[in-house]
């Protein structure tokens, strides 16, 4: 599943885009996909509306348009948009199609089917249940070091688990959380609320920085919208340090690394450097 950096370079990718563009005409393939409203009364909307301008909260991308809706997209495990032209042929599962003034087309394509869009004004959308459950963003001045501690301080599950609740913290996936608990030289399996107020604060630093360093050096993924194999490819697995790196040399120690699963989702440790 895209994880925050991912997330952040795919609105980067459609802001480039279709910020400006007016959409002429929508299909819609997967009605299922469409949380809200209706299909008919989603192509009624979209239909003349001008793309205003491309952000985010946590992983969901919101399209905003000239009309006062909102486009909220999660891309859950393998959704994706790709752009082409109106003589190119489509990608595999073109779920939702839309057509724009610049005689380009722009596809949803998603394999696994669970990818979500809804359409909503942007006032539902500050009133949204999913939008206002979601935490502080490790990115913006809200996450601070006193918000970590004591977040930390209120639970008992162990650090892993806690950082992958966006109701707690927004945006972490596996990969992050396993390697900002790495950098901080932190046991993913310690009890949250054993963790002292100094460690907790070389914890925020090293989510940050994981993050930081995985926005500036590109992703662990390669956006090109235009790429008709799909808008993701290349992988950075050189910036990981631990991640799907079990039985390699620490870079640090040079002990294996390990993994283990925690709550269903693999987890990858140092022995040495993260001990309990």
């Amino acid at each position: 599943m895209p994880e925050l950096p991912e997330v952040e370079h795919v609105v980067r990718a459609l802001r480039h885009a279709v910020s400006g563009r007016r959409i002429l005409a929508v299909e819609l393939n997967l009605p299922r996909l469409l949380a809200a409203p209706s299909p008919a009364v989603f192509k009624r909307k979209l239909r003349g509306a001008l793309i205003s301008g491309v952000s985010r909260r946590g992983k969901y991308i919101l399209v905003a348009l000239d009309n006062d809706q909102v486009l909220v997209v999660h891309l859950r495990m393998t959704g994706k948009f790709i752009s082409v032209g109106l003589d190119s042929s489509l990608p595999p599962y073109p779920h939702v199609i839309f057509h724009l003034d610049n005689d380009r087309r722009l596809v949803f394509s998603d394999m696994r089917q669970f990818g979500r869009m809804r359409l909503l004004s942007s006032k539902a959308l500050q009133e949204l249940a999913q939008i206002r459950a979601l935490a502080p963003e490790p990115l913006l001045d809200e996450f601070t070091p006193e918000y970590l501690f004591t977040t930390l301080k209120k639970s008992r599950r162990s650090l892993k688990q806690l950082l992958l609740d966006q109701t707690k913290i927004l945006g972490l996936g596996n990969i992050y959380a396993s390697e900002a608990l790495f950098l901080a030289r932190i046991s993913p399996f310690k009890s949250a609320d054993t963790l002292s107020r100094k460690r907790a604060l070389v914890l925020f630093e090293a989510i940050r920085e994981v993050l930081h360093v995985a926005i500036d050096a590109g992703s662990t993924l390669k956006i090109d919208l235009d790429d008709q194999n799909g808008s993701y490819f290349g992988s950075d697995e050189r910036f990981w340090r631990v991640y799907e790196r079990a039985g390699e040399p620490c870079v640090n120690c040079g002990t294996k690394i390990r993994r283990a699963v925690q709550g269903g989702r693999s987890t990858y440790f140092c022995p040495k450097c993260q001990r309990r």
